[in-house]
């Protein structure tokens, strides 16, 4: 029988039962469900709404059901409501009458809210430590290639001369505002919900903060409408999510390009990539895509989320059972593509003399050409028409702005001299950019060592 069917006449139909139910998902919150439930039975007996002896039956017995849990020796049934009804069944099963008074001066309405609060708080630190790990590959990686010329881009055309340490460090600048994120994140979901009842709180006389400091929370919530019915940890943690995903997806798609013979700037482990069925000379970076397809599923649990609760009123509404599926898998999917990611990056191979041919390829020192003449007076508007003519010159005689002749150059100004061609040297074109955030060596040096400081 349910604890709640006093009220019924008749049993749920079967159809409704199932329906009804989310033990099948929620029950990954059991550890969650019973130290709530602990600090709540101890408050209950500390401030005299139970006695005392009883709160340390319910505690002792809880502790059981959480080992027999973990051991295997309790399985979930799957016949149950939820995680939290089953805990209680177990619980009075074990302890009769006095496993009854554990839901003293507490509903479901912010059980639950507190359960989901506390298992995304415990297990968000883990994306913490993913993309710690993260950052601390890219800028191990950038080190090794500070030196390593490569084409940037824009519009995915060649644009100018960078490193390749330059790029990894733009990706851990985002994967370090993603870890900031979360931390804000965890500063305003660090509420306790218990003690809101079912939306009005209740006339026992609970203490509250006791069991905020035993759940180590920052703070109660302020009112009990909202303690019950907000999800805003739910869809923000998504949204920090998406985010993430997106800089994955937009690394990953990158990696794919440059895994591609037309780039050939890297190539992936063995054991990051995969054959095909029929053509033995592929080797396909199946893991980067996968990447990019997961960011759809991550987009779209956030849209579950906000979809869910952009109409309900106040306080709980069963609607809102469809958050832990969501945030779930959200969570899990972003915990998967970073922990196959990372080892995927560390071991990866990067051709450094594809990436300086292709830089040499692409007309990049342009910009540096026309820098050169106005550094000599000229106005940059000319100097950019000039060099402009060089470049469609090299084009019609397959020719690059280094090979081509100085009497080409000096057709077009006196300007020019022997010295162009240091100028419009690649390396130095990305040696001398070295203002903070350029593609100079001690540039980006300084990025690494600042990215380190911030994750130690």
């Amino acid at each position: 029988m349910k604890l709640w069917a006093g009220r019924f006449k008749k049993e749920v139909d079967s159809k409704v039962n199932d329906f009804n139910s989310s033990i099948s998902f929620d029950s990954r919150m059991y550890a969650q469900d019973i130290r709530g439930s602990i600090a709540h039975a101890t408050m209950l007996g500390a401030v005299g709404i139970i006695e005392q002896t009883e709160a340390d039956a319910i505690c002792g017995c809880l502790e059981e059901i959480l080992g027999d849990i973990e051991s295997g020796a309790l399985p979930f049934d799957p016949e149950a409501e939820d995680i939290h009804m089953f805990v209680e069944a177990e619980l009075t099963r074990r302890l009769g009458e006095t496993g009854k008074r554990l839901h003293t001066a507490r509903s479901r309405n912010d059980q639950v809210a507190l359960d989901l609060r506390m298992y995304l708080l415990d297990h968000a630190g883990d994306l913490d430590d993913l993309l710690k790990e993260l950052i601390g590959v890219l800028c191990d990686v950038a080190e090794q290639h500070k030196e390593t010329v490569m084409p940037g881009y824009t519009h995915l055309q060649r644009a100018q001369p960078i490193t390749f340490a330059h790029h990894l460090m733009a990706y851990a600048q985002m994967f370090l505002r993603d870890k900031e994120r979360l931390e804000n994140w965890r500063k305003l979901s660090s509420y306790m919900p218990l003690g809101s009842g079912a939306l009005a709180s209740t006339t026992y006389p609970i203490d509250r903060d006791m069991v905020r400091r035993a759940l180590h929370f920052d703070h109660i919530t302020v009112n009990s409408l909202d303690g019950v019915s907000d999800r805003d940890f739910c869809i923000e943690l998504a949204s920090d999510l998406s985010l993430i995903m997106m800089h994955l997806s937009r690394f990953s798609e990158e990696i794919i390009l440059w895994c591609s013979w037309e780039f050939k700037f890297i190539e992936l482990d063995d054991a990051y990539a995969t054959g095909s069925s029929i053509m033995p000379q592929k080797k396909n970076p199946d893991i980067t895509e996968l990447i990019r397809g997961k960011t759809g599923r991550v987009y779209g649990d956030l849209m579950t989320l906000l979809t869910m609760m952009k109409g309900l009123p106040l306080a709980y509404n069963k609607d809102m059972q469809e958050d832990k599926e969501a945030v779930f898998d959200a969570l899990d999917t972003a915990k998967l593509c970073l922990s196959t990611f990372i080892p995927m990056l560390k071991t990866m191979t990067v051709r450094k003399d594809n990436m300086r041919a292709a830089a040499a390829r692409g007309f990049i020192n342009a910009t540096d050409c026309a820098d050169y003449l106005v550094k000599k007076g000229m106005a940059f508007r000319d100097a950019y028409k000039i060099t402009g003519t060089l470049v469609a010159r090299c084009i019609d005689e397959g020719k690059t702005l280094e090979t081509l002749e100085l009497s080409a150059y000096r057709e077009l100004s006196d300007l020019f001299d022997e010295d162009v061609y240091e100028a419009i040297n690649l390396e130095k074109c990305a040696f001398d950019r070295k203002v903070p955030g350029g593609p100079a060596p001690q540039s980006v040096q300084n990025q690494i060592d600042m990215t380190r400081e911030l994750i130690r």
